[in-house]
């Protein structure tokens, strides 16, 4: 446990410095070096023969943020290279200089710069953890101690693509309805900070009794008017908290992870996308030849789905004391009888990973028939939401000129 730690420590203060000095001929000479720090840099180059003349820290700024969509690229080129017999080495230099973005190109040269020093490829990419999760790291490293490191790349690639597919369907199915609300809102909040104010000096002109919903609307008027200032930080600051809080608190993320499952049509479509990351997931790893009490570990945190996390712990538990898969799966409730079926076939015909697969493909293919219907179905629904929001103010603020009318 004390070594894990200081490795831990080691990856989190090791950085990437820049160099230049002479060499023993007197020639000027610069380059990289990945070093716990300055003085670590300068006693390195001591000890190869170097006349150290300035050593400073890589600035890390420049270049978009590196996404998950990065990473399954650069694997699927990565695997790509090397099933056509480019050496590892040489595939990193030629991914990192094809890439766009100078944040993932320099990711790229420090992993190929700690491999060149003799560390293992799942080492290096160990100690960049934001990029690289347990899974791909132990992927790695099964194929490196099988040999079929290739293999497992290309594995390990259609598993990303599968999965960035598959978190890009559900962010589409969720993007449509809250961008529409959010416009829905500034045109609400303009009409009410703008346009009802004027209504109201008209109607005072009528010097007769306005009507109940044209009452409350000048009312609402009134507030957003007198009360902007609070009401949009408030807001926007509610919502900044709340999803700060999701992301931090565990407590949370159970909560609302369960709370999110139970949502009507949107439970269903995060359901069936758990299901289907859960069960690629652990046929990706058991595929790779890693253990099935070790692939656990890295099962529950791809479902995205902290229901599932605690789900995976527990099956882990009865699965390390002799209990079976299925038997285990069964008894947490939250998986389907289908999975649960071909998760039992797989284990007794020894083809767990294909049957796993099989389920995967099911329910990637049942996640992208509910986003095509969800699409359907949101469209209608929130016009008649909009309509009647935005109508019931538009009539509130005219019924006091049919009344006149009326009158006259």
């Amino acid at each position: 446990m004390a070594t894990s730690s200081a490795a831990t420590a080691k990856r989190v203060t090791e950085y990437t410095y820049e160099w230049e000095g002479k060499d023993r001929n007197g020639k000027l000479v610069r380059g990289e070096l990945r070093a716990g720090g300055e003085a670590v840099v300068s006693a390195t180059l001591r000890r190869q023969g170097i006349l150290v003349g300035k050593v400073k820290k890589r600035r890390v700024s420049g270049g978009k943020s590196i996404t998950q969509k990065d990473i399954a690229v650069f694997t699927r080129q990565l695997a790509t290279m090397m099933r056509a017999g480019v050496p590892l080495l040489q595939s990193f230099e030629i991914v990192g200089r094809g890439s766009t973005n100078p944040r993932l190109t320099r990711l790229l040269n420090d992993i190929r710069q700690d491999v060149e020093t003799g560390t293992s490829l799942s080492t290096s990419l160990r100690k960049h953890p934001m990029y690289f999760d347990a899974l791909y790291c132990n992927l790695v490293e099964a194929g490196e101690a099988a040999g079929i490191l290739e293999a497992l790349l290309d594995r390990l690639a259609i598993y990303q693509e599968k999965t960035v597919a598959l978190k890009n369907k559900i962010k589409s199915a969720l993007t449509y309805p809250v961008g529409v609300l959010v416009v829905a809102f500034i045109v609400v909040a303009v009409i009410m900070i703008f346009v009802v104010p004027a209504f109201e000096d008209v109607f005072k002109s009528f010097g007769a009794e306005l009507p109940a919903p044209t009452l409350m609307v000048i009312a609402m008027s009134k507030f957003f008017v007198g009360y902007w200032w609070i009401i949009f930080p408030s807001i926007f600051g509610a919502i900044y908290f709340f999803f700060q809080s999701w992301k931090r608190s565990v407590k949370m993320q159970h909560t609302m992870d369960r709370l999110l499952l139970k949502v009507p049509i949107f439970g269903d479509l995060l359901y069936k996308s758990a299901v289907a990351r859960w069960t690629r997931t652990l046929s990706t790893m058991f595929a790779a030849g890693v253990p099935l009490v070790e692939a656990l570990d890295s099962v529950g945190g791809a479902s995205g789905n902290a229901v599932f996390a605690e789900a995976t712990e527990k099956i882990q538990r009865d699965v390390s004391t002799g209990t079976a898969l299925t038997t285990s799966m069964t008894s947490t409730g939250i998986f389907p009888t289908m999975v649960l079926q071909m998760a039992a076939i797989g284990e007794e015909s020894g083809s767990l990973d294909h049957m796993l697969s099989k389920s995967a493909e099911f329910y990637e293919d049942e996640v992208d028939e509910a986003v095509k219907a969800l699409s359907s179905l949101m469209e209608p629904f929130i016009i008649v939401i909009l309509g009647t929001v935005i109508g019931g103010i538009v009539v509130a603020m005219y019924l006091p000129i049919f009344k006149l009318g009326q009158v006259v």
